[in-house]
């Protein structure tokens, strides 16, 4: 790879970027790496060119771009951080400087007091500026892709690492396309007999299932031009091997159970052409109406954003269809990267100008989207709490699917499976959570433990006058927030 293919990626994805400093940065980077060789035998230079051309792709900025390119000097050459600063500013050097203390880290080996600590150590890294996440992600990305040549004790250690901790957090932000291709990559080498009995299971029934789905396709596209329906794109997309053999094993590993195998994407300008894509369908398909899912109007935690229907064709064959819009599309492949920047000036999100129209929107969905990342720091002040408490709470928080439920005026709150309605009032407010005295899910009375489901419209019921938790609460909330709440108050009046 050749910096100016990334200069043509950047000129087509965001041309505000200043290749004068990219160039300037890759220079340095060249000259750093000079003579510098990767197992696999490459230049070394080849692996933060991989990073930055895939960083340049999602759209990121200059500060970004740069310190991609630079991520490796510091730890790998006679070049330091204080160089870096001199030439690139400061901003860049705590990027690359944060990168440099990841890379430090060794997650590898027992869950330990100190593997947790320095898990600990890398999440509040992270947590200080999400481009070190987004970098960090990439960096895993193209190092994964780079497995073959170590000794096969290692390639398991890092493809577990990746499975348990850095594809979650990709899913986390809503990066989908670097998720998928994370977990299928570890896949192969944590599970490597399952894998390739995943593998050899499906891969006939892949190729039977594309060629059904292509004449799908064609039906489709002449119904809605028959229809007046502008489609920009509409293709099949085979469903990642790691999530089918998660899916596989919900269904006694019946692949015929498995109707999104290879679902078909439809893709049309608007907002109100996927509703009127998704009626004129069901106008000719028959719908399995369990499957119809608006994740439009209630996106998932994530930010993803689709309508996915289920149809029986007239083989009588079920098959998914997800209908989007060009942005919600992008915004499934690159997440919360698709659509912000961080400002060359400050340490500031700055919307792409694309997006201006819906500037308010946009900013209060950013902000909703980096909340996780705020409360990352704002564990560095929980100086008490144990390396494994602090493991807990993030394998809750931040590593287990979300689901969103909704309050009575109908804000969405966004929480982790198996939260109860203690956990929903206090993301609501602390004097909600404290003054709690019962719940209703969807109007029907249901206890404070009970297990809130995704979509259900959640009421809490309060006292005038409480401002008190129960202690016995402490067995059952799952988030951190409220674990924290909770012992806070607890802890003052010398109840705990």
């Amino acid at each position: 790879m050749k910096i100016e293919e990334i200069i043509e990626i950047i000129k087509n994805k965001n041309p505000k970027v200043d290749l004068d400093f990219i160039k300037k940065a890759y220079d340095f980077a060249e000259k750093a790496h000079r003579g510098q060789k990767r197992k696999t035998g490459e230049d070394y230079i080849q692996h933060p060119l991989a990073v930055t051309y895939t960083l340049a792709k999602l759209g990121l900025g200059t500060k970004t771009l740069a310190s991609a390119l630079l991520h490796d000097v510091p730890e790998d050459t006679d070049y330091t951080l204080d160089q870096i600063k001199k030439e690139f500013g400061s901003e860049v050097a705590f990027i690359v400087g944060s990168l440099t203390k990841l890379r430090g880290i060794r997650l590898r080996g027992k869950e330990d007091e100190h593997y947790l600590e320095n898990l600990r150590r890398m999440f509040l890294a992270m947590g200080a500026d999400i481009r070190t996440v987004i970098i960090k992600l990439v960096d895993r990305y193209h190092n994964m892709l780079t497995l073959n040549p170590l000794p096969s004790e290692k390639q398991y250690q890092i493809a577990k690492e990746t499975l348990e901790i850095y594809a979650p957090i990709a899913n986390r932000l809503g990066i989908g396309e670097v998720k998928g291709a994370l977990e299928d990559m570890a896949f192969r080498y944590v599970y490597p007999k399952t894998y390739k009995k995943v593998d050899e299971m499906t891969r006939e029934k892949y190729k039977e299932r594309a060629a059904f789905t292509d004449g799908v396709i064609r039906r489709i596209k002449k119904i809605l031009k028959k229809e007046g329906i502008e489609v920009l794109d509409i293709h099949g997309r085979a469903k990642h091997l790691y999530r089918l053999y998660l899916k596989l094993k919900k269904h006694n590993m019946d692949i015929e159970e498995i109707y999104d195998l290879v679902a078909i994407r439809i893709v049309v300008p608007e907002v109100k052409d996927c509703y009127e894509t998704l009626g004129i369908i069901h106008k000719y398909y028959k719908p399995l109406i369990k499957r119809i899912k608006d994740y439009i109007s209630l996106p998932k935690p994530n930010g993803y954003r689709s309508l996915h229907t289920t149809v029986f064709t007239r083989e009588e064959k079920p098959i998914e269809i997800q209908i989007r819009t060009p942005e919600m599309h992008e915004e499934d492949e690159y997440g919360v990267a698709s659509h912000w920047l961080y400002s060359d000036e400050k340490s500031l999100v700055r919307l792409l100008p694309r997006r201006g129209k819906n500037k308010r929107r946009d900013l209060a969905k950013l902000k909703e989207e980096l909340a996780w990342t705020k409360q990352l720091r704002s564990w560095q002040e929980k100086a008490n709490s144990s390396s494994q408490e602090f493991f807990e709470d993030l394998k809750i928080d931040f590593l287990k699917d979300r689901i969103f439920a909704f309050t009575p005026k109908g804000d969405v709150i966004d929480l982790p499976e198996k939260a109860t309605p203690v956990d929903f009032a206090y993301e609501v407010h602390t004097e909600v959570g404290n003054s709690a005295i019962g719940a209703k899910a969807n109007n029907k009375k249901v206890p404070l433990d009970y297990l809130i489901k995704n979509g259900e419209v959640i009421e809490i019921i309060t006292q005038k006058g409480k401002k008190t938790p129960n202690v016995d609460w402490l067995d059952f909330v799952k988030t951190s927030r409220a674990k924290m709440k909770i012992k806070d108050i607890l802890r003052k009046q010398k109840r705990i």
